[in-house]
């Protein structure tokens, strides 16, 4: 029983029947992990190639979008907003990444739209691009009240065998107390408005998920950044 005021966590059997048919918060957390996965690399080795990258991915989304099958046609508009993480996230660790300043700024070029398009036919690409957002906001936070932003661009500006030990002992970090605390209560904020979100209808699901694979993703990389480094896609 969820508490009074949030909606109820999904079941798991609920859970097990998104999987068996896959749905658009599924394709939105699947999409939120591909920028550490392949975007990473590629823009580390081609930044511009990543960015124009944009173009055809786009013209990919708007031609599903106009798809006579209404899953393929609400898969496309998802992946609409997915371009917009996909060219601010090109620009900025392609020319930027050394500025952390710049981050959140360069990610959120396109609010105004995002927030105004969220009742049109676009709702789906708003509503990733906005959980996506959020997620990417929360992330920034947490590294600020932690102390770490002054490590980002040491970090990114090392040398391949100083960056590996720098990353780890930024890991190291946050495990301290007073750190620990913080980021653990940004991330029971986080989830519980990943709940309120899943309550909202199809665009709040999509909300949701992004924003909680951004959890799970953010998770993971504090793992490597303590175990590997050198995996965490960042060096």
């Amino acid at each position: 029983m969820a508490p009074a005021g949030l909606p109820a966590v999904p079941s798991l059997r609920a859970l097990l029947q998104v999987c068996r048919n896959p749905g658009l918060s599924l394709i939105s957390g699947v999409l939120v992990t591909l920028p550490v996965f392949l975007q990473a690399p590629w823009v580390r080795l081609a930044p511009f190639s990543a960015a124009l990258f944009t173009v055809p991915l786009l013209g990919l989304a708007l031609a599903l979008s106009q798809h006579p099958n209404p899953r393929a046609s609400r898969a496309g508009e998802l992946l609409v907003g997915f371009c917009g993480s996909w060219l601010a996230g090109s620009l900025f660790w392609g020319w930027c990444r050394l500025h952390p300043v710049w981050h959140l700024p360069i990610e959120a070029f396109a609010l105004p739209l995002a927030l105004t398009g969220l009742q049109s036919r676009w709702k789906f690409a708003c509503g990733f691009y906005l959980g996506s957002l959020l997620g990417t906001a929360a992330t920034d936070a947490a590294i600020a009240g932690t102390g770490l932003m002054p490590s980002w661009p040491q970090i990114l500006n090392a040398g391949s065998t100083e960056a590996p030990l720098l990353l780890q002992a930024a890991a190291q970090q946050v495990l301290a107390p007073q750190s620990l605390v913080l980021v653990v209560l940004c991330a029971a904020v986080l989830v519980q408005a990943c709940r309120w979100l899943w309550g909202l209808g199809e665009v709040g699901r999509i909300t949701s998920a992004a924003l909680a694979t951004t959890l799970a993703v953010d998770a993971l990389f504090l793992l490597a950044s303590l175990g590997a480094p050198s995996l965490s896609g960042l060096i």
